[in-house]
C-alpha cells in the first residue's frame, strides 16, 4: 500500500497523519485496517517497532463517531504504566483534529483523581489491568457501553500474571463486542487464552518472530559468569564512539540493580535502570533521559522494555540468554529501526548454550562468536544463583537419593524394654485387678 489515501480515511485522521509525517503504513497497519473496520475479532503477531499502536487506533478512530456520553466505548489494555502513558499520548496525536477524549488508568498514583477522570466522561480507556479492575469492582467505571477491546502486548500481562484480572474484566464486559489481541510471542498461554475468549479471529501475521532482521548485526560472546558479563559490558562500553546508544537487557529485577550498582561506579551519569519496583517518577525520568540522550545505557527488563517507543537504538546487549527464543527476536528489534544499521550482542554462559542454540535454530542461523578480550579479567566472584547448592539430606524438596540414614541394631540391643524386674514380678504376682462383672462370674462358678 503505498499511501494512507487507500485507506479511505476521514480528514480529520488525515491531517493528524500528515503533522506526525507519515507517508504509508506498514504491513501490520495495512493488513488489520479492514480486519478491524469488518468489527471481527482480530488476532495480531508482530515484532515492536512495527506500529502496532496505530494499527488498533487508526481504524478504532475512524470508526468512532462523536459522543456526549459519560461511559466509555473503547477498552486498551497495556501491561506497564509507561505504555499507558504512551498509549494515550499517541492517541491525542492521532485525535488532534477531532474530539476524542481519552483517560490513562494506571496504579502508582492517586485512584481518587482517576476516578474523578473517569466521571467527567470519556470515549477511550487505556489501563493496567490492576488499576482497572480496582475501579471496575468499585463502580468507578461502567462498561455496558464497551464495543471494542483492545489488548496489546497479551504475551506480557500473562507473564506479569494479569490473567485473573484480564479474566474477570472480558467476562464482565457486553458479549456483544470487538476482540482485537496484539502479540510479540505466540505461546501456548496465549492460544489458551485467544480460545477462551475470541470468536473465529482472523490472524494477521507480520515480520514472524523467527525472522532476524537484515540490518542488525548479530555477536555473541561465551562468558564463564555474571561477574565476568559485567567486566565484559564495562569493556566493550568504555568504546564510546560505537556503543553511543545502549540497551541493557537482565533476567529480572534482582539482577538489573546489581548490575546497574557495579556499572553505576564506573560510567555514574551515564548508566539508567528501570524495574517494575522503581517509582514512577523515577521510570519516567529514565526514559526521557535516554531519548534525550542525556544517559547513554539504559539497563531494564523484558517487561519494562515492552512496547516502550525507545528511538536509535545503536547496540542491544543480551546480558543473559531468553528462556523464550521469540523474546531474543523481539528484544533484538529495538535496535536497527527506520532503516538504520545496528547491533546485537549476546552473552552466554555454559548453562545457557542450550537455550542460545534454540534461538539459533528458531532464526536458521549462527551467530558469530567473538574471541573473549585477553585484557578482561574472568571474575571468580559467583552470585548466590551460580554457586553450587549444599543438598540436605532431611530437605523434605530434595529429590537427590542420599544413602541408609540407620544401622542395624546389635543382638543385645534388639531386646524389648518391659520396665525392670520388679516390675514384672509385681506384675505377674497380682495380675490385673478384677473388675465387679468378674467377681459376680466367678462366684456364680463357685456355687456351682
Amino acid at each position: 500500500m503505498e499511501s494512507f489515501n487507500e485507506l479511505n480515511i476521514s480528514k480529520q485522521l488525515q491531517y493528524a497523519i500528515t503533522d506526525l509525517g507519515f507517508e504509508k503504513p506498514t504491513p501490520i497497519q495495512a493488513q488489520s485496517f479492514s480486519v478491524i473496520m469488518s468489527g471481527a475479532d482480530m488476532v495480531g503477531i508482530a515484532q515492536t517497532g512495527t506500529g502496532k499502536t496505530f494499527a488498533y487506533m487508526l481504524p478504532i478512530l475512524q470508526d468512532l463517531k462523536f459522543s456526549k456520553q459519560v461511559h466509555p466505548r473503547v477498552m486498551v489494555l497495556v501491561p506497564t504504566r509507561e505504555l499507558v502513558l504512551q498509549v494515550v499520548e499517541e492517541i491525542e496525536k492521532f485525535g488532534k483534529y477531532s474530539s476524542v477524549r481519552v483517560v490513562g488508568i494506571y496504579g502508582g498514583t492517586n485512584i481518587n483523581n482517576q476516578k474523578e477522570a473517569v466521571a467527567k466522561g470519556t470515549d477511550i480507556i487505556v489501563a493496567t489491568p490492576g488499576r482497572l479492575y480496582d475501579l471496575i469492582i468499585s463502580r468507578a467505571i461502567q462498561l455496558k457501553s464497551i464495543k471494542k477491546v483492545v489488548i496489546d502486548e497479551v504475551d506480557v500481562m500473562l507473564d506479569l500474571g494479569f490473567r485473573f484480572q484480564l479474566t474477570n474484566i472480558l467476562e464482565l464486559l457486553p458479549t456483544k463486542r470487538q476482540n482485537i489481541m496484539f502479540s510479540a510471542t505466540m505461546t501456548e498461554e496465549v492460544n489458551v487464552f485467544i480460545h477462551d475468549f475470541f470468536v473465529g479471529p482472523t490472524t494477521v501475521s507480520v515480520a514472524v518472530s523467527g525472522t532476524p532482521l537484515e540490518n542488525i548485526s548479530q555477536y555473541t560472546y561465551a562468558v564463564p559468569n555474571f561477574y565476568t558479563k559485567a567486566n565484559l559490558l564495562k569493556h566493550l562500553l568504555q568504546k564510546e564512539s560505537d556503543f553511543k546508544k545502549v540497551l541493557v537487557f537482565v533476567p529480572n529485577k534482582k539482577s538489573a540493580d546489581l548490575l546497574f550498582e557495579i556499572l553505576d561506579e564506573f560510567f555514574g551519569s551515564e548508566v539508567a535502570v528501570i524495574h517494575s519496583n522503581k517509582t514512577q517518577n523515577y521510570r519516567i525520568r529514565s526514559i526521557e533521559n535516554f531519548n534525550t540522550e542525556k544517559t547513554r545505557i539504559l539497563v531494564t527488563t523484558d517487561v519494562m522494555a515492552r512496547g516502550l517507543d525507545l528511538d536509535k537504538i545503536s547496540h542491544v546487549i543480551n546480558f543473559d540468554v531468553p528462556n523464550f527464543p521469540e523474546n531474543y527476536m523481539h528484544r533484538i528489534g529495538r535496535t536497527g529501526r527506520a532503516e538504520q544499521e545496528g547491533t546485537a550482542i549476546l552473552l552466554y554462559t555454559e548453562k545457557e548454550k542450550d537455550a542460545k542454540e534454540a534461538i539459533e535454530t528458531l532464526m536458521g542461523l549462527k551467530i558469530e562468536e567473538l574471541g573473549f578480550p585477553s585484557e578482561v579479567e574472568i571474575s571468580k566472584q559467583l552470585t548466590y544463583e551460580e554457586q553450587p547448592q549444599v543438598v540436605e539430606i532431611n530437605n523434605p524438596n530434595n529429590t537427590e537419593e542420599v544413602g541408609p540414614a540407620f544401622h542395624e541394631k546389635k543382638e543385645k540391643n534388639q531386646k524389648e524394654n518391659q520396665g525392670g524386674s520388679y516390675k514384672r514380678i509385681i506384675k505377674q504376682k497380682y495380675k490385673k485387678p478384677l473388675t465387679r462383672g468378674d467377681k459376680i462370674y466367678n462366684k456364680k462358678k463357685r456355687g456351682k
